[in-house]
């Protein structure tokens, strides 16, 4: 009898482990078959275009029939990177003068906005009226910035009344950039706060309350603890900032309509949009396009590894 009952325990934990792995494979299909309409979303609609324009950025394609699909090796990327070009400079030089532009202006724009919101009464009515830009279209913005540029504009008729003369925001090249770069910043501000104003909202009171008592004005409790415990908020602004200057475009054509004057607000997604859809080429357009995305992708490894260095320094 006992033998027997032995035999049935031993068998009972035997079987356990089974049944546990059996139970963790059913589970994991389960949630593998919940997540398969945003795998295959994720598949149709960006892995499959991602290998196509590899494909397309080393073939001669013109956009139609892909009978006509030649290979051509890195002549694609020759003509992209030839300093004889128009990629590199200007079309490369603007776009990363309107990234950091951009992303400067936006991230102490939004720092300095958030951290006001912070210390104001009805803090949600302020988030919700910095986040309007963002739901607002590019269309609308554009348009509205484009009347304010205008020499009858607003900004001019603040500036003559000033008795500064009218400026050429958009007709002059030396303005023209920097116009639009406000432009895209002023808009991208929204989300940023909202990402802020969370991050300070996390920092824990008594460090303020131990720096007070310490003697430490507001500017030191900024510098010393506000920025060191907002950096991981602040860095995924940074980054999404520079990801979102460095593919912007449609504001560029709502504003200049060509990248104008002369090329100068004209940035490396206008450029691809031009050659791919305007004349076809479909190649250069996606060789372009891989090295923004090179470019994007160091930046971006260049920012985590700077932030974790200044990490490991400060703890």
């Amino acid at each position: 009898m006992t033998t027997a009952v032995g035999r049935v325990g031993a068998d009972g934990m035997a079987a356990t482990p089974a049944r546990r792995v059996g139970r963790l494979h059913r589970e994991g299909l389960a949630a593998y078959l919940f997540l398969s309409p945003a795998l295959l979303f994720f598949c149709v609609f960006l892995i499959l275009p991602f290998i196509f324009a590899i494909v397309l950025a080393f073939s001669d394609w013109g956009g139609f029939d892909l009978s006509t699909l030649k290979w051509a090796g890195f002549s694609n990327f020759g003509d992209v990177l030839s300093f004889d070009g128009t990629f590199v400079k200007p079309i490369l030089v603007n776009t990363l003068l309107f990234a950091f532009g951009s992303v400067f202006l936006a991230t102490f724009g939004s720092v300095l906005v958030a951290y006001c919101i912070d210390r104001l009464s009805f803090q949600g009515f302020w988030r919700v009226l910095y986040f309007l830009p963002v739901v607002a279209t590019v269309v609308a913005i554009g348009n509205v910035w484009k009347m304010m540029y205008q020499p009858a504009g607003l900004i001019n008729a603040v500036l003559n009344k000033l008795g500064v003369n009218s400026v050429g925001f958009l007709s002059d090249s030396s303005y023209a950039l920097p116009s639009v770069t406000v432009v895209h910043a002023w808009a991208s501000i929204g989300g940023a706060v909202l990402i802020l104003t969370a991050g300070l909202k996390a920092i824990p009171e008594m460090y303020y309350e131990a720096a007070e008592v310490d003697g430490a004005n507001s500017w030191h409790m900024f510098w010393s603890i506000t920025l060191p415990l907002l950096r991981p908020a602040l860095l995924f602004v940074l980054i999404t900032q520079f990801i979102g200057g460095l593919q912007s475009f449609a504001l560029i054509i709502v504003m200049t309509g060509d990248g104008g004057p002369v090329n100068a607000t004209n940035v490396a997604a206008f450029e691809m949009y031009q050659r791919a859809f305007k004349f076809g080429a479909w190649g250069t357009a996606s060789a372009m396009a891989m090295v923004l995305f090179v470019i994007i992708l160091a930046i971006t490894l260049l920012q985590l590894w700077i932030a974790r260095r200044r990490g490991e320094e400060t703890s």
